[in-house]
């Protein structure tokens, strides 16, 4: 109730509703009016006036692209949001950012699990710790029929023909929703996750991940015998930093504040951003 005391302003504007409906349709005003009513109303506001926007930050439901689409009629997708003049200083999280925008924050994407108690996720954790998993590694996904040359449609037939090492959840035929997400430390892109989460997710890559190059795999590199290569004190320590990271990956379903000890993804986004903006103010 004292805004003039206040270092961030949250913007309580749902951009990934805003757009969602209307991605598909030709007339792409439609994808922007909602946003452009926002930030006509918003710019009118006194502590907006103060700082352009720059202590401002919002949550957008949907990945960075859907809100980025050029000027040129060719550019038919998304919306124009974040290439809108006055989201130039607003900062926001969203689950997948665009390299080099500093105003994008990638937080993780929700799943199916919210503890709601600090005792729910120690038997969360001591559940995956003790999981006797009888695959070597698991491919969960759908092919993309519209990309040329569709690296998915590649891992999913690789998948399927390691049988024996691999276990396959194609989501084309299966409610990939019921799995409620999963974190699965293999990663063929250093954008999938070290360049995205870098507040979340700990900070040497190979404590946790095994990375392998997306173009090694096209040319021949056998996922099965790079991952066979680590021995099993090396997957069990692996296996415990993911454990570790679970609390800063997932979302808490709690009355208020974090789950004791434990800080989980909320916690460390809005901690991340107020540091954040406090560092703009002390450089202005």
């Amino acid at each position: 109730m004292e805004p003039e005391s206040a270092t961030a302003f949250y913007i309580p504007f749902y951009a990934g509703l805003a757009v969602g409906k209307h991605l598909w349709m030709n007339d792409t005003s439609k994808r922007d009016w909602h946003c452009k009513m926002m930030l006509k109303w918003v710019k009118t506001q006194e502590y907006w006036k103060k700082s352009n926007g720059s202590d401002h930050f919002m949550s957008i439901g949907r990945i960075t692209w859907d809100f980025r689409r050029l000027t040129d009629p060719g550019k038919i997708w998304g919306s124009t949001f974040l290439n809108m003049k006055s989201m130039q200083n607003v900062t926001r999280f969203i689950i997948e950012k665009a390299p080099g925008d500093a105003h994008d924050v990638s937080v993780p994407y929700p799943t199916g699990f919210h503890p709601k108690t600090k005792d729910n996720l120690i038997d969360w954790q001591n559940f995956v710790r003790r999981y006797n998993r009888s695959s070597l590694f698991t491919f969960i996904g759908a092919t993309r029929n519209w990309v040329n040359n569709d690296f998915r449609g590649l891992l999913l037939n690789y998948c399927y023909n390691e049988s024996d090492s691999c276990r396959l959840v194609d989501c084309s035929e299966i409610d990939f929703r019921l799995y409620g997400g999963r974190f699965d430390p293999g990663f063929f892109w250093k954008r999938t996750a070290y360049d995205q989460y870098e507040w979340f997710l700990p900070v040497e890559p190979k404590s946790y991940s095994v990375f392998i190059n997306h173009e090694e795999v096209r040319n021949g590199t056998s996922i099965k015998e790079v991952l066979m290569r680590y021995n099993k004190e090396e997957i069990r320590k692996m296996r415990e930093k993911v454990i570790e990271t679970i609390p800063r990956i997932i979302y808490a379903k709690t009355n208020g504040g974090g789950i004791g000890d434990f800080k989980d993804a909320f916690d460390i986004a809005f901690d991340g951003v107020m540091e954040k903006i406090k560092e703009g103010k002390e450089w202005v």
